[in-house]
């Protein structure tokens, strides 16, 4: 476990000098609006790191590998992973590749589950009974630790396969387009007067009640934002349209 500002220095500075790593998180995201980051998980080829984010406070060189054009990241089912980097530190990892999108091009499920992935390459099943736990905790279990080494211990030497699969099925520079898409997605912040779009049920509502569901959606949301609580610890959806709808 990475505890220290010097450990992760040195930490960093070792993996920057790999082609290539694999990079995971775990979050805690229940009450808050923002995830909470729990711990970081890289695996450059060599050693397995987990880095404890509740102990260590300089992260000038996990941003600069984070940032290193010549040490490509990979990730899967990146997406909630680049919200965490950006919330943690205002950047996404580049380059990035995410396996799930590989193994997409090369004919697997859209949402291909890691495990599932491990399976099919490995023969091996994973324990995914730590998925849901308190990652805020400290100390980690023994059987926590294990979990969170396992997705990049197997993650970086599938990658590798998949980049030669994807490539040898002429679809890598597809793939790696669709990355760059996804990236900038996520850089997408949602405009607090859209936000009424993510209510069910919307389309039920007349001209003008619709009008009043979005000044209170975007209220909602603003409050979200500001008081770093899920939205629906703010207001409850299924609230929000039947005051819409009702207009008291």
């Amino acid at each position: 476990m990475i505890t220290t500002n010097d450990a992760l220095l040195y930490l960093c500075e070792t993996a920057r000098t790999a082609s290539a790593i694999a990079l995971d998180t775990e979050f805690v995201r229940t009450r808050t609006y923002y995830p909470q980051l729990g711990l970081i998980q890289l695996f450059d080829g060599e050693q397995v790191a987990l880095i404890d984010p509740l102990s260590i406070t300089e992260w000038a060189p996990m941003r600069e590998l984070l940032l290193d054009k010549n040490v490509t990241k990979f990730l899967h089912a990146g997406s909630e992973d680049l919200e965490v980097f950006l919330n943690a530190f205002d950047l996404l990892p580049q380059p990035l590749i995410d396996t799930q999108i590989l193994a997409a091009f090369c004919g697997r499920p859209m949402s291909w589950g890691f495990a599932a992935m491990v399976e099919e390459y490995t023969g091996l099943t994973l324990d995914k009974s730590e998925s849901r736990t308190d990652w805020l905790a400290r100390p980690l279990t023994e059987r926590q630790c294990d979990y969170a080494a396992a997705d990049v211990w197997y993650l970086l030497p599938i990658a590798k396969k998949l980049m030669a699969e994807t490539d040898s099925a002429g679809w890598l520079p597809a793939a790696l387009d669709e990355c760059q898409l996804m990236m900038q997605r996520r850089q997408e912040v949602l405009d607090p007067a859209d936000a009424w779009r993510d209510i069910g049920n919307a389309w039920q509502l007349r001209t003008r009640q619709l009008a009043c569901l979005q000044l209170l959606a975007e209220w909602r949301l603003r409050k979200a934002r500001e008081r770093n609580l899920a939205v629906n610890f703010v207001v409850r959806e299924e609230h929000l349209w039947a005051v819409a709808r009702y207009m008291p």
